[in-house]
C-alpha cells in the first residue's frame, strides 16, 4: 500500500520487485489499473476497503501533509490495514526543507508539491504518532544532507 500515491511512479519502479500493490490518493480523478496494481482515489484510511491487509504501508513525503486532529485514526487506520509484523516506512522531510522550497517555489522553480498543506511538522512527534501498542520503531535514520528522515515501523 502507497498512501499518497500520486500517478504510480513507485509501483512502475518497482514493479519486477512486487506482485501486487494498491496506491491511494486524493489527487486522483479515477481509479487507475496497472499492470500490477490499482490506484484509488481518495484518502486513507476512509475510502479504503475495510478488509485489506497490507504487507507493507509506505508513506514518501505524506506526513507532513496530515493534520494533527487526525493524526491518532491515520495512525490507527495504518495498524489496521497492516499485517502483523509487516512494515510502515515513512520518509518525513525535517522543517528547514520548507524554508527551501518557498525560496524554489518563489523563483518559479518548483511547481505543485502541495506546499500549502505544510504546517510546519516536527519530525519528532513521528515516533509519537506510530506507538505502541501497535507500532515499534524499528529504524530511524536522516538522509540527502540531514534534510529527510526514514522511519521503519513494525507492527506488532
Amino acid at each position: 500500500m502507497d498512501i499518497g500515491s500520486y500517478d504510480g511512479v513507485m509501483f512502475e519502479q518497482l514493479k519486477d520487485l512486487i506482485s501486487e500493490g494498491t496506491g491511494i490518493d486524493p489527487t486522483l480523478k479515477e481509479k487507475i489499473k496497472g499492470s500490477n496494481y490499482t490506484l484509488i482515489p481518495g484518502y486513507f484510511p476512509k475510502d479504503l476497503q475495510e478488509d485489506q491487509l497490507f504487507d507493507s504501508i509506505t508513506m514518501l513525503a505524506v506526513l507532513e501533509h496530515i493534520p494533527p486532529n487526525i493524526h491518532e485514526s491515520f495512525s490507527a487506520g495504518c495498524a489496521r490495514c497492516l499485517k502483523p509484523g509487516g512494515k510502515l516506512i515513512i520518509t518525513v522531510p525535517s522543517p528547514q526543507v520548507d524554508h527551501i522550497l518557498a525560496v524554489l517555489k518563489f523563483f518559479k522553480l518548483i511547481d505543485g508539491m502541495s506546499l500549502e498543506e505544510h504546517y510546519g511538522f516536527e519530525t519528532s512527534m513521528t515516533p509519537q504518532i506510530f506507538s505502541k501498542p501497535h507500532f515499534k520503531l524499528f529504524k530511524h535514520k536522516t538522509f540527502q544532507f540531514g534534510l529527510n528522515n526514514l522511519f521503519v515501523f513494525e507492527r506488532s
